[in-house]
């Protein structure tokens, strides 16, 4: 039976997967937390209620494949069977996330998901338990339960007490005389059904009660309390009995389901609907109770509004609008003062215009904050790579963090996901040393990957940082030469930082040999293209014997820049402000030839002239405009004809049929209707190629 419309349905889906995401981090998360504290029981809880949300969820959106295969998790991760593979849970735990979130991707792309074999032979392992007692393990005291029921028992229980159904927590201590465990559950479990129904038990089954010292049963029942202690005390088999009646039962969590009709409900301004079989009397007594709790719930809910994200862009498309219009309306007030130097209006018109600038500003930094998000949100995504890649190589690494709470454009912060994966991995696999080879080197033999993050100027700085080997520079150049991507010749020439560089080129690596995490020669250029896909820099410190560092430099938002305007041959181009070191001016005679370059001195250090047109008419001219332009360790200069001043530019994409170079990054409007093309300053550092002393920052 379907409750919804199409779109209702797909709004459950959308936040199904997104809530469901959020669950599988935090499985992982739990799963870490265990291998570090695997006595922890709070964390073994807290494994089954995320699995019993997850089986809530997707049942609700009518994924039964997951929803099966998390009811099988859940009942796996049932204390007593926990105790059968204590070495194993947290690899249980691991193999539960990449299975559901296998079947989370099928999902989305509406294929048939992977029926998860290798979990279910995990639970297999789990319900099959040992056949007999490893020796000197000594059974469980009775204070060791306490009547910790999962999720479903305690819904079970909450059920029955909604029906007016006495239930009592019953406790029976096994008679250590007895040498029929198994027998003796049975007897207990026959008794049990036949005064009442049962809810939950503990032990779950005859082959787990051979090695238990008591069992524990939630029974629903009409039967005297004193007629039920009567029946439990079975001679020769249980030598103490005890009874509490419950009173309220835990309050079951809220699935997607139940919160989308609530808050429908809410909406709609009719009454939220009870819990199910819960009487009047029963209902009034829970409301009472739990008033405070639903206030402070509805009041986070009130203030929390899930908005689809195109929806934000559309917003940003209309402010940039807005900034072209007030930029037309700057261009036609200086144009009137020129006309009407004395007019009073002057003045009013600047104090409307400031008054505008002001307000559209805050307008537009509010709906970035909106788009903005911590970048704990990624960097919480690597623990789990960081453990699976040092396990795999035998190798002991700790993940580390700082700035975690600065704030970047969740576009930009998506797109950063896979080239921060690729730097995390090599890290590790190329980076961080064995526990011998650290010691060896005198350093200890876990090594230390860090991320850091904070905010430069218009831009957010990533790093992402180790203590191990450094890069080999001498192996490196040696691969390069092999493979001929640099002659020997030029390679003789290399700095260190610019011998480094050269694990961007396509091909290159310096691992010995291939394996499963790398080796390949891939990765790393394509980690260089997507930075510069988002119009961001990387930069590169290595010392070998110390570390390595890699900074990723990126723009705070996509949407608009303060820039440069320049003009060449009767174009109009723009540069990031953020990329201007200085502006200079030449004569030709400055101007010398190395390597087949144009160069120019400046100061104490040489400088590569870039000319976006070679037949443009500055080169005629004995004086010369050059735009300093840095792009991460580089500098070059941009020979222009003149600079037409600053102005913040809304960026518009543009169809590759209408700009085919790759120094084209995008285009924007100005307030006169003139199109101004934007420079990939990314793109026109790597028309520098390699020229050991050119453009180098000193």
């Amino acid at each position: 039976m379907n409750f919804f419309d199409e779109d209702r349905a797909a709004e459950l889906r959308d936040l199904f997967f997104e809530s469901a995401e959020e669950l599988l981090q935090q499985m992982n998360e739990a799963g870490l937390a265990l291998e570090s504290h695997p006595d922890d029981a709070e964390i073994i809880r807290r494994i089954r209620r995320t699995v019993h949300t997850l089986k809530g969820d997707s049942a609700a959106c009518g994924f039964r494949e997951l929803s099966t295969l998390a009811h099988e998790m859940e009942d796996a991760l049932h204390p007593d069977a926990l105790r059968r593979i204590q070495g194993s849970v947290v690899e249980v735990v691991f193999s539960a996330a990449d299975t559901f979130q296998a079947m989370l991707a099928a999902y989305r792309l509406n294929v048939a998901p992977p029926l998860g074999e290798e979990l279910r032979e995990h639970i297999r392992q789990i319900a099959k338990g040992p056949r007999e007692a490893p020796p000197g393990v000594a059974t469980l005291p009775e204070s060791a339960r306490k009547f910790d029921w999962t999720e479903t028992q305690h819904q079970r229980i909450a059920e029955s007490l909604g029906r007016d159904l006495p239930v009592y927590n019953i406790g029976l201590e096994i008679d250590p005389a007895t040498g029929m465990h198994a027998a003796g559950f049975q007897l207990v479990r026959n008794v049990l059904q036949n005064v009442g129904t049962i809810l939950a038990i503990y032990p779950i089954d005859a082959a787990a009660a051979e090695y238990a010292s008591h069992i524990e049963a939630a029974l629903a029942t009409d039967v005297p309390e004193h007629v039920l202690a009567t029946k439990c005390n079975i001679p020769s088999v249980v030598s103490r009995v005890t009874l509490e009646r419950i009173s309220e039962a835990q309050q079951p969590s809220q699935d997607v389901l139940d919160v989308l009709l609530q808050a429908e409900a809410r909406a709609s301004g009719s009454a939220i609907p009870a819990p199910p079989n819960v009487s009047p009397e029963k209902l009034e007594e829970h409301e009472e109770h739990e008033r405070p709790v639903a206030m402070t719930s509805r009041l986070t809910s009130d203030q929390t509004l899930r908005v689809d994200a195109e929806r934000i862009d559309a917003v940003l498309n209309l402010v940039g609008e807005l900034i072209i219009g007030k930029s037309m309306l700057h261009r036609t007030i200086i144009e009137f003062d020129k006309s009407h130097a004395k007019d009073p209006l002057r003045g009013r018109f600047a104090d409307a215009l400031a008054l505008q600038s002001r307000v559209l500003e805050e307008l537009q930094r509010s709906v970035m904050k909106i788009r903005m998000v911590p970048v704990e949100h990624l960097f919480r995504r690597f623990p789990r790579l960081v453990r699976d890649v040092a396990k795999a190589l035998d190798r002991e690494v700790v993940l580390t963090f700082s700035g975690e709470d600065t704030d970047l454009d969740k576009g930009i912060l998506d797109a950063l996901a896979e080239p921060l994966a690729h730097l995390v991995r090599n890290a590790v696999s190329h980076g961080i040393e064995t526990p011998g080879e650290r010691q060896a080197a005198g350093k200890k033999p876990c090594g230390t990957v860090h991320l850091s993050a904070y905010h430069q100027g218009n831009q957010i700085v990533i790093e992402v940082s180790d203590d191990g080997r450094g890069i080999l520079r001498e192996k490196l150049i040696q691969r390069a030469i092999e493979r001929g991507t640099i002659s020997a010749t030029d390679a003789a020439k290399l700095s260190e930082a610019e011998a480094a560089r050269l694990i961007f080129e396509p091909g290159l690596s310096t691992a010995d040999q291939v394996s499963e995490v790398s080796g390949r020669g891939v990765g790393m250029d394509i980690v260089a293209t997507a930075i510069e896909r988002l119009k961001g820099t990387i930069e590169l410190e290595s010392t070998p014997g110390s570390g390595t560092k890699f900074r990723i430099l990126v723009p705070l938002t996509l949407a608009s820049i303060q820039a440069l305007l320049f003009c060449v041959s009767g174009r109009l181009y723009a540069a990031p402000i953020a990329n201007v070191v200085e502006i200079t001016r030449i004569t030709r005679a400055e101007i010398h030839h190395v390597d087949n370059k144009r160069v120019i001195r400046l100061r104490d250090q040489l400088l590569t002239l870039i000319y976006l047109d070679d037949a443009h008419p500055a080169l005629a001219a004995n004086k010369l405009f050059v735009v300093v332009i840095g792009a991460g360790e580089r500098k070059f200069g941009l020979v222009v004809d003149a600079l037409m001043g600053e102005e913040e530019l809304v960026i518009k994409a543009l169809d590759d049929r209408l700009a085919s170079s790759d120094v084209i990054t995008g285009a924007s409007i100005l307030g006169d209707g003139t199109v101004v093309l934007i420079l990939n300053i990314s793109a026109l550092a790597g028309r520098l190629g390699r020229q050991p002393a050119l453009g180098a920052i000193a």
